[in-house]
This record gives C-alpha cells, sequence and structure tokens, in this order.
C-alpha cells in the first residue's frame, strides 16, 4: 500500500506555465473512443488475501462481499513464502485450499482474480544472513522482505499459479511496491535492477504455463517516473502485458503523469490502477498511514468520483480500490472490522454498477469580504483544480490548487483585483476548462 502525504499547496502566478502531465485536459483527452461499444474498465476492490491463517469459509465471505459490490474483478496478496514455505515444489495444502477455494467461488460469481505474488520464502530469500538465521517459515520474517537470489525460483512459482488457475486469473502481479521507501515489500540494494531480472525470468514462464494470464509489472507508488525509468533502463519492455500503479494521492493527476512517461519511453501497455482508496478515520485522526483521514461518507462520495472519471478512459485496464473491510489498524474498507456496512459500500456497489455516471461537478461560489472577493466551493477529488479570474476577456490572475480533505477549496483573491466586475471560472484538470463553473460578481 502507499504511503505518501502531499501538503496543500497554491501555485499564484498571472501566466502559469505547466509540465504536459499537469497541464489543463480536453474533456475528450482522457476518454475511450465513442461509436464504439464503451468498456469500462475492471472495477473492483482488493480483498484481504492468503496469510497463515487463512480459511477456505473466509473466501466464500470475500468473494459474496465482492459480489454483493457488483465487482468484476478482486486483488488479493499471495505470498510465496506461504504456499511454498519449505522448498521448491512444496506447496502447502492448507494455504492451496484458500487459493484454490476463492478461485473457484470469483469463477463461479463471474469475478476474475488479480494474484499478487511476493514475499520470498526463507529457503529461497537473498536477505543477509543475519536475517536468515532468524527466518522461520511458520511465521512472517524481515527475510521475506528480499527478493530471490535465484529469480527462476520466483518464475517456477508464478508459472505454477498460472497453470493452476488459468482463465480464473486476471492477471499474476509481479511483486508489490519495489520502489517503496520503507523496504517491507522489496528489500535491498539495486531495487531496478532486481525488480527487472525478476520480471524478465517470470514473464515467459508464466506465458509458457497458460499464454492467456496476463502479467502486470510496476506496482509503483511513485509517480514522477523515476523508478519506472530506471525499469526502462534495465529492459522490461516486452515483458509484460500492463503496468500496475497505486496512487492515493491525486489519484488522477498521478495516472496522467505516469502515463506521460510510459509514452515518453514508447511504452503503451495499460495501466492497472489497483490500489487506492481513502481512510474513513476522521475525526478520531487526522493522519492514517501517511493519509489524511476523511469522513465516511466522503470516502464514499471520494471512490464514486474516481471510478466515474476513469470509465472512459483509453489506457487505463484495471481500477481496484483498497480496501474490503477495515483492520485493527486502518479504516480503508468499505466494510468496517465488524463486517458492518460502510456508507462507502452503498457508493461504491453504484459506481460499479453503472460506471459511466457522471462524477460530482465543481461548485463554486463568490462574495465579497473587506474589499476583496472570496472564491469557495467544492471539487471532485483526484487531480489539481485552478481558479481563474478574467476583467472582461483579460485573465489577471490563475491559482492552482488542491482540495482539503472534504474536497472544498477557499482563495481569496488579490486586493489589487478589486472586489468588483470580475469573473471567475474554476475547473478540475481531468475534465478540462469545459467542465468549469463560473460566476461573476
Amino acid at each position: 500500500m502507499t504511503r505518501r502525504l502531499l501538503t496543500l499547496a497554491t501555485v499564484l502566478t498571472a501566466a502559469l506555465s505547466l509540465p504536459a502531465w499537469l497541464a489543463p485536459t480536453s474533456d475528450a483527452s482522457n476518454r475511450r473512443t465513442t461509436g464504439k461499444a464503451l468498456a469500462a474498465p475492471l472495477g473492483g476492490v482488493n480483498v484481504p488475501g492468503l496469510d497463515r491463517g487463512s480459511t477456505p469459509q473466509a473466501a466464500d465471505a470475500e468473494i459474496a462481499a465482492a459480489k454483493a459490490l457488483h465487482a468484476r474483478i478482486v486483488r488479493l496478496a499471495v505470498p510465496w513464502s506461504v504456499l511454498e514455505p519449505l522448498g521448491a515444489g512444496s506447496v502447502s495444502s492448507q494455504a492451496l485450499a484458500f487459493t484454490d477455494r476463492l478461485t473457484g467461488d470469483a469463477a463461479a460469481a463471474g469475478i476474475r482474480v488479480i494474484m499478487t505474488v511476493d514475499s520470498s520464502p526463507c529457503w529461497a530469500s537473498s536477505a543477509p544472513a543475519t536475517l536468515l538465521s532468524r527466518c522461520d517459515p511458520a511465521r512472517p520474517s524481515d527475510a521475506n522482505a528480499w527478493p530471490p537470489r535465484n529469480p527462476g525460483d520466483y518464475a517456477a512459482f508464478t508459472a505454477y499459479l498460472a497453470g493452476r488457475y488459468g482463465n480464473r486469473l486476471a492477471a499474476i502481479e509481479i511483486w508489490n511496491e519495489p520502489d517503496q521507501v520503507n523496504q517491507l515489500y522489496f528489500a535491498g540494494p539495486q531495487k531496478p535492477e532486481r525488480y527487472a531480472a525478476i520480471l524478465r525470468s517470470a514473464y515467459p514462464a508464466i506465458k509458457a504455463a497458460n499464454g492467456s494470464v496476463s502479467v502486470i509489472a510496476g506496482s509503483l507508488v511513485g509517480s514522477n517516473g523515476a523508478f519506472l525509468r530506471a525499469l526502462y533502463a534495465n529492459g522490461i519492455k516486452g515483458y509484460f502485458d500492463g503496468l500496475a500503479v497505486h496512487f492515493y494521492n491525486l489519484v488522477l493527476a498521478s495516472v496522467r503523469a505516469i502515463h506521460e512517461v510510459q509514452l515518453a519511453n514508447g511504452d503503451a501497455k495499460p495501466l492497472w490502477l489497483d490500489e487506492f482508496g481513502w481512510s474513513s478515520c476522521y475525526p478520531r485522526q487526522r493522519i492514517q498511514e501517511e493519509q489524511a483521514c476523511v469522513t465516511p461518507s466522503i470516502q464514499g462520495s471520494n471512490l464514486s468520483d474516481v471510478f466515474h472519471s476513469l470509465a472512459r478512459t483509453p489506457y487505463v485496464a484495471a481500477e481496484v480500490m483498497y480496501n474490503l473491510q477495515d483492520s485493527g489498524h486502518e479504516q480503508f474498507g468499505v466494510l468496517n472490522r465488524a463486517g458492518a456496512r460502510k456508507p462507502a459500500f452503498a457508493a461504491l456497489s453504484r459506481a460499479l454498477a453503472s460506471p459511466f455516471a457522471s462524477a460530482s461537478r465543481v461548485k463554486l461560489s463568490l462574495r465579497r469580504s473587506g474589499g476583496r472577493v472570496l472564491a469557495s466551493g467544492t471539487a471532485p477529488v483526484g487531480d489539481f483544480v485552478q481558479l481563474e479570474a478574467f476583467r472582461g476577456s483579460v485573465l489577471r490572475y490563475r491559482a492552482l490548487f488542491v482540495l482539503d480533505r472534504f474536497d472544498r477549496y477557499s482563495i481569496r483573491l488579490p486586493a489589487v483585483l478589486g472586489a468588483r466586475g470580475l469573473r471567475v471560472r474554476v475547473f478540475q484538470f481531468w475534465t478540462g476548462p469545459g467542465q468549469a463553473a463560473q460566476r461573476s460578481i
């Protein structure tokens, strides 16, 4: 899971020059081609996944909830260290019972599965000797976060999954968040080189086992493109069918930014946004997992807006929110810890059932305050927002900003503009000026 917090920032200038990925878009630039039958990205939810205590009954409950949400896809972690703890080819029957049950339940419900495969078993880990000496196959260990010494061992395991589950799988995701700085998922040095080696080994093995299984690479949390460019430099092109991204801040802007990096590197593979979400931890907490807490209702509206905004985006193959259920330390779920439905459950269900509904519109109000104009309102979450103030047809002022945790904004225009004779418009970059809210005062 991504752990990044963007500080609220406002840029004020009369003539703002923006990089291409940040520039306002036309209403059609992020849309699927009209005139053809529209197919929304695969929409779904992350489910708790496999651990050492997982039971087939838990799989039943997870897929039942996903079906009630109208999910077409679920994503779960399948730790290599849990399924193959003791050696190559020695698969845990208990762990296999869970993955068999979940994929079977999902297939019966018309839901496909993304398996994210990480966590090296003790016998395969490249961790230093000091960590390996404490690595216990029966419980999680710091050594599991280190990639395998031999990428071929990982390739053989992912090929086993592709062969066993075949068309029940939407994709196999190669590891989780290798660019995370916290070392929880992909530890050790030379991360781009070592990740690329794993991907280059796994891709042909998976395709040989079942050519219909998509391989998604990246699992990236960083949208600035630095890690992705390093992966391209290490030869990943041709070894994946899609690029997985996990964006929790400025989701739409981040999707656009990483797509620009892809295009600059001659890569047109689709994006799989298979982690994003908001924690309904407000007001008990202000920050959780480095993310701003929101209210339960805001959590639901944010999820709806992102799903609706991405529904016609041609380069997005899937959007999978995090998470199905709250845990003891985070509230990103649409179910609470006891399994009761939160407001976001109904909001997500509606969005998945009707993906082409409209996202929220920008709202704007103007009032005079102390000889100045105060512009305030709300906007859909996920991207930068721009305010422009005109006198007649002349642009006199521009402000670039992000919303607060309640999707609100409040901008006091400079006194030099005066408080009369102004036309103000506000728009979200994803939809562009054509969807602006506009008022005069």
